[in-house]
């Protein structure tokens, strides 16, 4: 069963936004959802039935979700406030408006973060995992914390004074800072200390039992030697927040110089949000604001740890009793069948693989024999996200230097990952490969390879299309699909797609694939007309779609439309959702979920019944690298891919879907308000996504066992229900 206060809590929640005045109201504000979303991964913190150091990691991800929200979305909407532009929010609501909301519900977020960290600390303590604070310890223990601050840490820290002969420092992006004022007979003075992220948050003291101490913990334990002869008098920490997103001007000549310019500039940006220590004076706190410049920066005060991000070293503890059960990810059987050879296993039959159940290794292989075969000609890439240590990089290197035709399309724009994807480009181009950057003012957001081979009867093209990055860790937590296909069509689609990423050759007469922002709006819109065609003539109708994000009001006013025509829709949309469910006469039909848990819910697929009651063979599904919002429509390059073959056909809608909207212990259903409320499985229903997937790891159709010893020859939508 569900844990009863966690539904009492969701219950509780506050609408997203206060209920307006004209009850037929659309949409729900962008920023809010998302901070909704973040309240669902701080939930998971609460779970438990999670493993205890596995709810500190997931709130030290809401902690690290909220600095990237202050990072981008709040910094450009506190840019516009200062600019003075009134563009409204898809609700109406202005700049200011959505500040003034968004700091309500953000403030209300952090202090469940405290009340969260307070009860896993005293819980981590008792299962002798223990953070130390200002508590007596015993003799040997001090003895050694007096000898790794004077030969360890001392060395890095610097003190700065603070007066007119020494002005303040720069303090970069999520830089944690202590101040202090100091007295020395009659005078005083005024101490900047910053904590040099090189040393890490914390110190672990030797020992069997995990005892760990927050260096601005030992650092004030220790100030003593820090500033001898001093008297410290007052002080406190604080962190910043700086305006960390990068815009493209149309007018950049070079796209690498620029960036290289840019990141630069990123790490001085604008303090966006300052946060203190509660109770530190008001002379420091004026002191700290002048000195940062933050006068127009929001100020919170945290009455706990600041920066719970860094909570995820502590996740770094060796203790398996306290952390999921390891997971190993199958290897594909299908070319375990074939030895190992992935163009045979492909060229035989279409291969969908999904992850992480199933390994991403299979795509690395593919990159990585592509490589090294004699026969293939050449290999062309897109990276988005690559991570810093890439199998797939050197697969491609080592492709170029074998003296294969390889092109990588390497996104400049991948938010916060831009210094890593130069760093990527340019090995790659050293070793000879054509890299390109895509459009200045599109992001190239598909997943997609492809490599060509001579083969007996002539070239062929394999192809790989993914809903998720080219990146080995993400690939280990998130949920997504692969499809391996050698289908000509797609590969002509494919290559086309290229020419346009590469050559700005816009794609004609494409056979399968829809691209953005050519036309995949427009052909969603399509799909939706049709459904609602066959609703209104008494045909069997219907909408399944899973995705990150709902946000464009074209496509959510189409989703009203079909449910005013009777087209039932289920939406399984992780984070933001601006669609407001169940509404009578706007969205009577339309049900709304998230799912939150072990795994990141990332993969797009989309279905629709095409005259049938789903799941049917003759529905139309497709998998798509793009989210439902404005920039996947109109600023990014994307694809969406229709999936004809049956067995692939079938493995997505009747197993990956189904088993999707089946799911009750992990979901979270959106109310008409605008709050979530965790589902509750009746006793012997329960049904937990990842727990299945993870016991049935191929999409075969081999090996259906459950946990529990229960068996399920076939997932049926209609179980549960």
């Amino acid at each position: 069963m569900d844990n009863a206060a966690d539904v009492a809590a969701a219950a509780a929640a506050p609408p997203l936004t206060s209920e307006p005045a004209d009850s037929d109201a659309r949409y729900f504000n962008r920023e809010l959802s998302w901070l909704a979303f973040n309240r669902r991964v701080l939930d998971e913190a609460r779970n438990p039935r999670h493993p205890l150091i596995e709810r500190t990691r997931f709130l030290s991800i809401s902690a690290s979700n909220l600095d990237e929200f202050f990072m981008v979305r709040v910094a450009g909407l506190k840019a516009h406030q200062m600019l003075g532009v009134e563009d409204f929010s898809i609700d109406g609501l202005t700049p200011t408006q959505q500040l003034t909301a968004i700091m309500v519900e953000a403030d209300r977020l952090v202090t469940s973060q405290h009340e969260v960290w307070a009860e896993l600390q005293a819980s981590l303590t008792q299962l002798g995992v223990q953070v130390i604070g200002d508590e007596v310890l015993d003799e040997k223990t001090e003895r050694w914390l007096d000898q790794h601050f004077r030969e360890q840490i001392f060395p890095v820290l610097t003190p700065q004074a603070i007066d007119p002969a020494h002005p303040f420092p720069f303090i970069p992006n999520q830089g944690l800072s202590l101040i202090f004022e100091l007295k020395k007979g009659k005078a005083s003075v005024r101490e900047l200390l910053m904590a040099p992220p090189s040393l890490g948050r914390f110190v672990r003291i030797p020992g069997p039992q995990a005892r760990y101490i927050a260096l601005e913990t030992l650092i004030r334990r220790k100030t003593d030697y820090l500033f001898p002869k001093y008297e410290v008098l007052r002080g406190g920490a604080f962190r910043i927040i700086r305006d960390s997103d990068i815009e493209v001007e149309e007018e950049a000549e070079d796209l690498v110089r620029y960036f290289r310019t840019a990141i630069k500039r990123r790490r001085r940006g604008r303090v966006v949000r300052l946060e203190l220590e509660p109770d530190m004076p008001e002379t420091l706190v004026a002191v700290v604001k002048e000195g940062l410049d933050a006068a127009n920066a929001i100020i919170s005060e945290s009455r706990g740890f600041l920066g719970m991000a860094d909570l995820a070293l502590l996740v770094e503890e060796d203790r398996p009793d306290l952390k999921f059960p390891p997971f190993d990810p199958r290897f594909p059987e299908r070319i375990r069948e074939h030895g190992g050879d992935c163009f045979a296993a492909i060229r035989e039959k279409d291969i969908l693989v999904h992850h992480p159940y199933e390994s991403f290794e299979v795509v690395v292989e593919f990159i990585q024999q592509a490589a090294a075969d004699t026969e293939v000609l050449a290999i062309k890439q897109t990276l988005y996200r690559a991570g810093k240590q890439s199998a797939i990089i050197k697969a491609l290197i080592d492709a170029a230097e074998a003296g294969k035709s390889v092109t990588a399309v390497v996104e400049l724009k991948a938010r916060f990952d831009e210094e890593q994807n130069l760093v990527w480009a340019n090995a790659l181009e050293r070793a000879g490969v054509q890299v390109v950057y895509g459009f200045i003012d599109w992001k190239t957001h598909a997943k997609v390879s492809m490599v060509v081979r001579r083969e007996e009867k002539g070239y062929r093209t394999y192809c790989h299309f993914g809903t998720g990055n080219y990146h080995p860790v993400t690939a280990r937590i998130y949920t997504d699909v692969s499809y391996f296909t050698a289908n000509p069509q797609l590969g002509r689609d494919a290559a086309k797609l290229f020419n346009y990423i590469t050559g700005y050759l816009e794609p004609r007469n494409l056979k399968h694939l829809v691209i953005s922002p050519q036309n995949l709006r427009a052909e969603l819109m399509k799909l939706l007309d049709a459904e609602i065609a066959a609703a209104k003539v008494g045909k069997p109708s219907g909408v399944w779609a899973k995705m990150n994000a709902l946000v464009d009001p074209i496509i959510i006013d189409k989703l009203y439309e079909a449910s005013g025509a009777g087209v039932p829709i289920e939406l399984i949309v992780r984070g933001i959702c601006c669609l407001r469910p169940g509404v009578k006469g706007l969205s009577d039909n339309i049900h709304v979920k998230s799912i939150v848990g072990r795994f990141l819910e990332h993969g797009r697929l989309w279905c629709f019944a095409n005259g049938h009651e789903l799941p049917h063979a003759h529905a139309k599904v497709y998998m798509s690298s793009a989210d439902w919002m404005q920039r996947n429509f109109d600023r990014r390059i994307e694809y969406m891919l229709p999936i004809e073959n049956p067995t692939v056909h079938a493995q997505l809608l009747d197993q990956v879907m189904v088993a999707n909207l089946l799911d009750n212990e992990q979901s979270w259903r959106l109310n008409p308000d605008g709050t979530y409320t965790r589902l509750q499985p009746k006793p012997g229903h329960e049904f937990n996504l990842h727990d299945y997937f993870m016991a049935n790891p191929s999409l075969s159709g081999r090996g259906q066992s459950l946990k529990k010893g229960r068996r399920v020859p076939k997932l049926r939508f209609d179980r549960g229900r």
